[in-house]
Parts: structure tokens; C-alpha cells; sequence
């Protein structure tokens, strides 16, 4: 995908956006959203690597695979009680390990994951209780390594289209929370030797349903702005260094992402919509974006385009503005460049991420400022995956509703 193809889709948004304005239905759920669900899983998975993923040649002491996993159903939607169709995410939390390979001294990893686009089907048991079956297609990932300096590999990368099935329990806590235990399979692959993958897990689901009307009329009437179009200029530049970027995405707790490629600096469009949002905190934007880059070590020139959410929550509220913090992640992305100062980002095809803070400003909250820090990678879909860095961004937008 290049900019060409991704760009009129967000030229649409931009013009479906500004037409007439139908009426304010954005304390509602969008379709989407409304009969949505997502899903956190953690628990036990079980892919048996060992010396046969080695190459000819190579011999090794020892192999560490961890079991500690973790699975993320990153939207499923519902279209009846019986069927629902679901993007998947599943990784171990941390890597395989080969210890002295041909006798030297090191530890290398083997990092592997599992996206999945499946439908599952559900049985109500009676009562609270329901019985679910999965199936569908996975992509598996696998990044191998190779001998130091040299291009011969010792365990060769992997990017494939598998099978995926399993099945589950769920127990209904309310009609948002249930509590589920699940597992999900997918088979061997014989010309790449990746062995078979099983992961049991239990976790939580949180559905989405459509609001009562009067929890919309409430919301609607508290009397809070919620800026609906948004459009944003903003200018990147690295004389402030990378600080932020590397406090958020280092620590005990990561909450972003890092990246092998920088930027140096950068100018970026942004237009965004609100579709939802609360009686005073939250809102859900979509937005797309137009971006140039120039890299910190070669100053190579680069584009992105991207279509991406935003969620926002206005933490403060006072009279002469509003202060908000803003999240966004695995925004679709085209990006014109793959290997940026020698570092190899994986394709054309990536995801935007940013978060930063902001101002809505002015009586009617016309006038906004925002700061935020930025990431390009393509969440593990291939095996290469450099990543990109983006640096302080100070961005100055006009609201119009």
C-alpha cells in the first residue's frame, strides 16, 4: 500500500466530515462500537522450539522457551448472540532463548507472535454459563538470527498464513463483564520447522451495547464542549532530544513504544472527528493524517499517511480552557520508506501510534494546542520491525462543529 492508495481515503473523511452536520448523536455509540466487545487473556502457551529450528551446521547447548503468555481480542463484533467476528493479537512475554551456538559464548531470541481474524460462535449452557468455538485464519511471525556481520542465518525468520481453531467457557458477571478461560491452537508449519502453538489463558471481556436513551439525553445535556471536527498543523523536532520518548517507552511499565529509527524533524496535518464521548471525560475521535519526515542519521526524507483513533480524556475543566490527555494506537499506515539509517522497518504497511496532552481554548473551545510524541512499527506483522521514533510535537488546531 503507498501513499496514493491511502491517501483519498482519508481526503473522504476530511470532505464526508465537513458536510452538513446530521444531528448530535455522538453521546451514543457508534454502530460499530455499540455491539463491540474486546478481551484480555493471560496464561500458559506451549511451542516446543529446540535445535530443529537451527540451520545445517549449527549446534547448540541449550534452549530457554518461556511460558508466560499473553492474547488481546483487539475488537470482535457481534452481529447475534450466536456469532461474532474478532482481530486477535498473541505473543509470549518474553522471548525464546538459544544459549552458545556452535560454542560460542551468547544468548540469542527467537521472538515469534500470533494475529488472528476469526469468527467464534457461542452456546448458552443456561443460565450465565455459554460455550464458545473459534476459527479462523492466523498470520505467524517469526524473527530469527543469523551469524554476526554475515548474512547466513542460524534460525531463519518466518511470515506465514496458518490455520487457527480453539474453543472456551464464559461466565456472565453483568451484561458488559464476563469472565473467561480459552484455548486456541494453531498447527505446525513444516517448511519453516516453526513447531505448533497452544495457548490456555483466562481473562476477562468487556461488550459494548447500545446506551439507554436516557443515559444519551444526560450525557448530551451536561453542558461540556466536545469539540466535533478538529484540525491540527504541528512541527517535529529532536533539539529537545528524546527524553520523553524514552521515559514513557523504558521503566518497569512501559506505556509506549521505541524505536531504531528517529526523526530529526517533521511537519504533519491532522484532521479529526469525534464520534463519541461521555457526560465530561472521555471521547473517541477517528482522524487521518499527512506527515513528512526527515531522519536524525542520514536525513533521509520520508512520508506517512494514516487513518488512526484517538482517545481522549479531558482531565480538567475550567472556564477559559479544557485539559486533555490523548492516546492513539495501530493507526493504518503507508509509509514511503522501509529501511530508514540502515534500519529495517519491516513494509510499506505500518501502524501510527502517539499520546500527548492538549488545550481546548476560547468560549466555545475554537482555538487548541497539543504536544505529543509519536511511533511508526508494524506491531510484529513481518519479521522486520525496526520501528520509528518520533520526537516532540507541537501542534496548533482549529475546532469547527
Amino acid at each position: 500500500m503507498r501513499l496514493r492508495s491511502i491517501a483519498p481515503l482519508a481526503l473522504g473523511l476530511l470532505l464526508q466530515a465537513a458536510g452538513s452536520p446530521a444531528e448530535d448523536q455522538r453521546a451514543q455509540y457508534p454502530r460499530l462500537l455499540a455491539n463491540s466487545y474486546f478481551e484480555v487473556g493471560v496464561g500458559y502457551i506451549d511451542y516446543p522450539f529446540s535445535a530443529r529450528q537451527l540451520e545445517p551446521g549449527f549446534e547448540v547447548e541449550s534452549v530457554s522457551v518461556p511460558h508466560a503468555a499473553a492474547r488481546v481480542v483487539l475488537l470482535g463484533y457481534r452481529f447475534n448472540k450466536h456469532l461474532a467476528a474478532q482481530i486477535s493479537y498473541m505473543r509470549p512475554v518474553e522471548w525464546v532463548k538459544y544459549k552458545d551456538v556452535n560454542g560460542v559464548p551468547a544468548t540469542r531470541t527467537v521472538w515469534m507472535n500470533v494475529g488472528g481474524l476469526t469468527l467464534r460462535g457461542s452456546l448458552p449452557l443456561g443460565g450465565r454459563w455459554a460455550l464458545d468455538g473459534e476459527g479462523g485464519l492466523g498470520i505467524v511471525t517469526r524473527k530469527g538470527f543469523e551469524i554476526e556481520g554475515e548474512d547466513t542465518p542460524i534460525v531463519k525468520d518466518a511470515n506465514y498464513w496458518t490455520a487457527l481453531v480453539g474453543g472456551g467457557l464464559r461466565y456472565r458477571l453483568s451484561d458488559s463483564w464476563e469472565l473467561g478461560a480459552n484455548a486456541i491452537y494453531s498447527p505446525p508449519h513444516a517448511s519453516t520447522r516453526q513447531p505448533h502453538t497452544l495457548m490456555l489463558s483466562g481473562g476477562f471481556r468487556y461488550n459494548m451495547h447500545p446506551l439507554s436513551e436516557e443515559h444519551v439525553q444526560k450525557n448530551m445535556q451536561a453542558g461540556f464542549v466536545f469539540p466535533r471536527n478538529l484540525l491540527q498543523a504541528g512541527y517535529a523536532s529532536d533539539a529537545s532530544g528524546y527524553g520523553v520518548n524514552h521515559f514513557v517507552a523504558g521503566g518497569a511499565v512501559p506505556i509506549f513504544w521505541g524505536g531504531s529509527a528517529q526523526v530529526k524533524h517533521g511537519v504533519t496535518l491532522h484532521y479529526q472527528r469525534n464520534v463519541f464521548h461521555t457526560r465530561r471525560t472521555f471521547s473517541l475521535d477517528w482522524g487521518a493524517s499527512l506527515s513528512h519526515w526527515t531522519s536524525r542519521v542520514e536525513g533521509e526524507s520520508f512520508y506517512t499517511a494514516s487513518l488512526f483513533p484517538v482517545f481522549r480524556f479531558t482531565l480538567v475543566r475550567t472556564r477559559p480552557f479544557d485539559f486533555y490527555f490523548n492516546y492513539s494506537l495501530a493507526g493504518p499506515t503507508t509509509i514511503s520508506h522501509v529501511v530508514i539509517d540502515g534500519n529495517d522497518t519491516g513494509r510499506h504497511f505500518t501502524f501510527q501510534d502517539f499520546m500527548g496532552v492538549g488545550l481546548y481554548a476560547g468560549k466555545a473551545r475554537h482555538l487548541n494546542a497539543e504536544v505529543k510524541i509519536g511511533h511508526y512499527s508494524n506491531g510484529n506483522l513481518f519479521p522486520h520491525n525496526a520501528g520509528v521514533s518520533v520526537p516532540l510535537t507541537f501542534n496548533l488546531g482549529y475546532t469547527f462543529y
